[in-house]
């Protein structure tokens, strides 16, 4: 077939003149063979490491790269591998918009090499679920955003942050209608406060009107009844949002973080005002270290890094009951590394921010604690505190995923679905309720007993259904409730449900569902 005719662009060759044979006969033998530009065995360079080290990059490298045009020009400065990293970072949504010199900044940023580049998109998308579905246990109101972006909000409205226009209360889950042909990919939500972040980048907020209101306080000056811009971060591409209790932190898609009040005394390495509309960098130890996630507590805030080194975690803030994990109580003004991990050698994978207490999710499975540990929620049997991160040793048998922490709660999911949790047992949270009710009712224990120590939460296994997330409420004022979504799109709801947070319709002044109940919506 005629290329020209196939689309196939045509190929210039080049001529090579003939040589007689004495010339070709005295010609000086050819130098010995010597890597300079090919790294595909590795070399010093950043990130560069055997193709046979990498099975999953070899094998999209032979099997996909190849089969058809790569639709870019050859760098002959790259690797196989190099090539095939790059052509998989092409296929994650928050990198096919950025343009050839973002690119190539972010490249920079995560060390040089285009397998760093890929390490960090895939470690963003693991660790906060990015593009697919999600549920958000607030304050007293929930979020639900489906594969495909579509958001749902249910529960207190006092202040207008479940988007509809009013401020009247929703028990039943309802679409956000005025979010039609913007898809939604990340969620947030505090006291009073939603946040929601689009896969074009744009941050949409509503309910208080503030970024650093107290948890518990006083309104903002006015509130938002639907989803507005937020103007002050149209330049910068938002993946994720955090709200700790007075102040709000996002991450950019080049893994900055910037924070938002919360900043008087230099709080958060950053002078500002509790009013202050103006998001604020996140320097130090950080300016030129990519983040991949970040989880707010109770006025302080977690940082997970990708460096080429590998991931680690920095926090920031207030330190009171050891939960930044640098073995004190004291403040951190600026990001300061956890180097606890590094001795535990243990690469964290998830961070997770309760209000006094913090944890990890290892790329090993293994999990650490630190923090408060007030009714058991470090899960060592006891209510100590710990200043650094020490494993839970009772899940030494169990190879964890993903991590959720509350107000003194705690919930850790495993490989195979199964789900753990511990701490305080209020508002029948935890999920230990099937047991503990039926003694209750003879006498012989507590419904809200806490739990010191990790206990698989069996409603949930009874459900025969793959648990893949837990949200539960991170507050300190609010009764908590839990949620559970399982891989094939259907949400649980459990504990407190006085405001209709839990998507359930309670009846016959109950307040509260002890055991996992189906939510009738479906996130995929």
């Amino acid at each position: 077939m005629d290329a020209t005719t196939s689309g196939t662009p045509t190929i210039q060759y080049h001529n090579i003149p003939d040589q007689p044979i004495t010339a070709i006969v005295v010609a000086a033998p050819l130098p010995t063979f010597q890597r300079q530009v090919r790294h595909c065995f590795g070399d010093s360079t950043p990130g560069e490491f055997p193709l046979a080290a990498n099975p999953s990059i070899v094998l999209h490298a032979t099997c996909s790269f190849f089969r058809q045009p790569a639709n870019f020009a050859p760098d002959y400065e790259l690797s196989i591998s190099e090539l095939a990293a790059l052509d998989m970072c092409q296929k994650r949504a928050i990198f096919k918009p950025m343009t050839d010199e973002e690119r190539q900044s972010l490249k920079q940023r995560c060390g040089g090499s285009w397998k760093l580049v890929l390490r960090f998109l895939l470690a963003g998308e693991a660790c906060c679920r990015r593009e697919k579905s999600q549920a958000i246990a607030g304050p007293g109101h929930s979020i639900a955003v489906t594969s495909s972006g579509v958001v749902y909000s249910f529960g207190s409205n006092s202040s207008g942050q479940l988007g509809h226009g009013t401020t009247e209360e929703e028990w039943r889950p309802r679409q956000i209608r005025s979010l039609q042909g913007i898809r939604i990919i990340q969620a947030a939500a505090g006291a009073g406060r939603t946040m929601l972040i689009s896969d074009a980048g744009r941050v949409y907020t509503f309910g208080k009107d503030s970024f650093g209101e107290a948890e518990y306080g006083v309104q903002g000056s006015k509130v938002v009844t639907t989803p507005q811009p937020v103007e002050s971060l149209k330049d910068i591409f938002v993946v994720q949002a955090a709200i700790g209790n007075f102040f709000t932190a996002v991450l950019s898609r080049e893994g900055r973080v910037y924070t938002f009040s919360w900043g008087k005394d230099n709080k958060l390495g950053h002078q500002t005002e509790p009013n202050d509309v103006e998001p604020q960098p996140l320097l130090g130890a950080l300016e030129n270290v990519p983040v991949v996630q970040i989880a707010a507590g109770y006025c302080y805030l977690l940082c997970l890094a990708c460096q080429p080194s590998g991931m680690s975690v920095y926090s920031v803030g207030c330190g009171l009951g050891g939960k930044l994990g640098h073995g004190s109580r004291t403040d951190e003004k600026q990001p300061r590394l956890i180097e606890q991990f590094q001795l535990l050698n243990l690469q964290p994978m998830v961070v997770a921010a309760g209000a006094w207490h913090a944890a990890v999710v290892g790329r090993d499975g293994r999990v650490c604690t630190w923090g408060w540990g007030r009714y058991g929620c470090l899960g060592h049997g006891n209510e100590e505190c710990e200043s650094v991160p020490k494993v839970v040793e009772s899940l030494s048998k169990v190879k964890a995923v993903h991590i959720a922490t509350g107000d003194y709660t705690t919930f850790v999911v495993c490989d195979d679905g199964d789900v753990y949790s511990f701490g305080c047992g209020e508002s029948a949270s935890l999920g230990h309720n099937t047991a503990a009710a039926a003694a209750a009712a003879e006498g012989q224990g507590n419904r809200h007993a806490n739990v010191l120590s990790p206990e698989l939460v069996t409603s949930l296994k009874q459900l025969k259904e793959r648990v893949v997330q837990i949200s539960l409420t991170n507050s300190i004022y609010w009764n908590a409730h839990t949620f559970a979504l399982t891989e094939s799109g259907k949400l649980y709801a459990f504990g407190a449900g006085d405001k209709g947070q839990l998507g359930i319709e309670l009846v016959n002044n109950q307040t509260e569902r002890g055991n996992p109940e189906r939510v009738d919506i479906d996130l995929n």
